[in-house]
């Protein structure tokens, strides 16, 4: 298979009857077939094309994850245009006006909770000539559409035009852009990433060789759709396989939203569930709450069964081996008591969660291969579309992004681009059809990213012996000290988040500083539980002096006779630390479309705490810009 439009034709062939779309309607979900799909498409893109899309025309999306997405964004490819998805994250100002703008989008389609943004900035973009509303439009103006109208325009087109409108979608070709795929902007210039037919076609074929999905396979697919991992991964990987795709039931605010994630999980019940490091954490929190609210007994059982788990687990890879088998009995028994009960919380029928974003702590991943849903870390990057490595079922290694995908070159180079042996560490660089075409009239970071062929992504790593892939960090990301050593600080802040239920997210800092600071934002229940053991309260002064220890311990833990000691080069640890008035989110831009911290902005953001940080008073936790900032969390 060479293009999406294959692809497609190809599984609606020989799947047509299968589901391949789940909605939510009138309080409970519909499937839609793929031959029920296909119709839409075709009636969608036809439709486009009477409006008078072209060959090459960009066309951009923004919506939550439903059955329209999917249908827009294969029906502008059947037309012969190209994709802009945008994620429902960017305001309507800066971010969205520059990524309409610099993709010269001739239209775009819209769900109703973003129109606003659209109507803010129509006026700006001189070459956007129509709005497409999913969900139409009380008092249209002359330029504006409704999905359902366009519908209507393709189902009169093909009427008369079928021949021309299907000699478009069977001369696309493998080389033409999808997608122009924009980076999260973590930078003040986001990058658009042209990505081609060839290059989604042959990453789908990539990743199934890493694991297999059958036609009777569901997933909720709850991550932004926009974005390439839910987009490869889910759309695209379970069509190639005849599986089905359910939308996550969307509430009147984004909170209401997520909160539809565990109601909607019971009633699909997924085989396998695409998450980010970040969600994979709340459902730990949640599980670990309904745990708590059973008593201190079931907590104890809890964390024995847990204990017991983890010893039998081993490293993943070698889980049950040797010694191991003397805890299968007494696992058996908790799963049944313990174990089972909480998977039926996800439903009953999860087999594996694949987790997209390079580093995930080696506690999460242990956790959920104990409670017998194993969170298969994965690694990739949006230039390769993005599906590189990933951990599986039956080859899983805690602390790897697993496998690299076959039909693929990956290689591990130094500085100068020369590849290094076996086991040192370097830029991750690979080669393969998935490899993006280039970035988006920006020829100068396409050579600087893309050299004969290989692609160099920016993240730090080495391959194992076994043949496991591990992820260290961003390259742009390191911290750098007074004598130009460099270190990448996302191991630290992991650590500290995954090892301590007093920290909330952690960012370290050192710009060739004579030492790297840390600014935390706490986790303030988990901190009045711990006061209130000791005696405390956070309305106090003492109170706040005393959480302020709590979370200092939390860092020596890593320092010279502490739990964690040699973890980490103790250079590298936090000297000086700043408690932090607000946490990174994306209301406040520190976050960014796949809840990864912005570092550039959270510098910006936080600078009068960061400069604070290397000044003599910083040197003790307990200061005043602490102690207020602990006053205002409580507040």
């Amino acid at each position: 298979m060479r293009t999406i439009i294959e692809l497609f034709e190809t599984s609606v062939a020989k799947y047509p009857n299968n589901i391949y779309l789940w909605e939510k309607h009138d309080g409970k979900y519909e499937g839609t077939t793929y031959r029920q799909t296909h119709d839409l498409v075709l009636r969608f893109g036809a439709g486009l094309v009477a409006l008078g899309v072209q060959k090459g025309d960009r066309i951009g999306l923004i919506a939550e994850g439903r059955n329209a997405w999917i249908i827009s964004e294969l029906g502008v490819l059947y037309a012969g245009g190209i994709n802009v998805p945008l994620s429902v994250r960017l305001d309507s100002g800066s971010e969205l006006k520059f990524r309409l703008a610099h993709s010269g989008s001739k239209m775009i389609v819209v769900s109703k909770g973003h129109a606003s943004k659209i109507e803010e900035i129509r006026n700006e973009l001189p070459e956007l000539e129509k709005v497409i509303y999913m969900d139409g439009k009380e008092n249209p103006g002359v330029n504006d559409i409704s999905y359902d109208q366009v519908l209507a325009l393709g189902d009169q087109y093909m009427k008369t035009n079928l021949s021309d409108f299907e000699a478009i979608y069977k001369n696309i070709q493998e080389d033409d852009v999808a997608n122009i795929s924009y980076t999260s902007g973590t930078t003040a210039d986001p990058k658009g990433i042209m990505l081609t037919q060839l290059n989604y076609a042959a990453n789908v074929v990539q990743a199934n060789t890493l694991m297999e999905i059958t036609p009777e396979w569901k997933t909720l697919a709850f991550l932004p759709w926009d974005h390439s991992f839910a987009h490869t991964a889910c759309l695209y990987c379970f069509m190639y396989n005849g599986a089905s795709v359910a939308s996550l039931e969307i509430g009147k605010t984004p909170t209401e939203t997520l909160k539809n994630i565990p109601k909607n999980i019971n009633e699909i019940q997924p085989n396998v569930l695409m998450s980010v490091p970040a969600v994979a954490k709340n459902f730990r929190k949640g599980i670990e709450s309904g745990i708590r609210q059973k008593g201190p007994v079931i907590e104890k059982l809890f964390k024995h069964a847990l204990k017991i788990a983890y010893e039998y687990n081993g490293h993943g890879w070698d889980r049950g081996k040797g010694e191991k088998m003397i805890y299968k009995p007494l696992l058996k028994l908790y799963d049944k008591i313990l174990f089972s009960k909480i998977r039926e919380g996800f439903g009953g029928k999860l087999n594996l969660f694949v987790g997209g974003g390079a580093l995930l702590d080696l506690e999460l991943q242990r956790f959920f291969y104990a409670i017998g849903m194993p969170m298969c870390q994965g690694y990739g990057l949006s230039e390769a579309s993005p599906v590189i490595s990933s951990n599986a079922l039956h080859a899983i290694k805690f602390g790897s992004s697993g496998r690299p995908v076959k039909y693929m070159e990956l290689k591990i180079c130094d500085l100068d681009g020369n590849e290094l042996p076996l086991g040192e560490k370097g830029e991750i660089v690979v080669k393969g059809e998935n490899v993006m075409k280039g970035y988006w009239k920006n020829p100068k970071s396409t050579e600087e990213t893309v050299k004969d062929g290989w692609l160099f992504t920016g993240d730090m790593g080495y391959m194992d012996k076994d043949g496991f892939l591990y992820v260290l960090g961003r390259f742009k990301s390191l911290l750098i000290g007074s004598d130009g050593e460099k270190f990448s600080p996302e191991g630290i802040e992991e650590a500290l988040i995954d090892q301590s239920s007093y920290i909330d997210q952690c960012m370290l800092y050192n710009n060739q500083n004579a030492y790297t600071s840390g600014m935390i934002v706490p986790n303030m229940p988990a901190i009045n539980r711990e006061l209130e053991k000791r005696g405390f309260t956070a309305a106090t002064e003492e109170g706040r002096a005393e959480a302020l220890k709590i979370i200092q311990q939390e860092v020596d833990a890593y320092k010279s006779g502490g739990k964690f000691e040699n973890s980490f080069p103790e250079r590298w640890l936090p000297a000086t630390i700043a408690i932090l008035p607000e946490a990174f989110t994306d209301q406040n831009h520190l976050l960014n479309s796949m809840a990864k911290m912005v570092r550039g902005k959270i510098i910006e953001y936080f600078k009068t705490e960061l400069e604070f940080l290397y000044t003599p008073e910083a040197k003790n936790i307990q200061n005043k810009m602490n102690m207020d900032a602990l006053k205002k969390l409580g507040n």
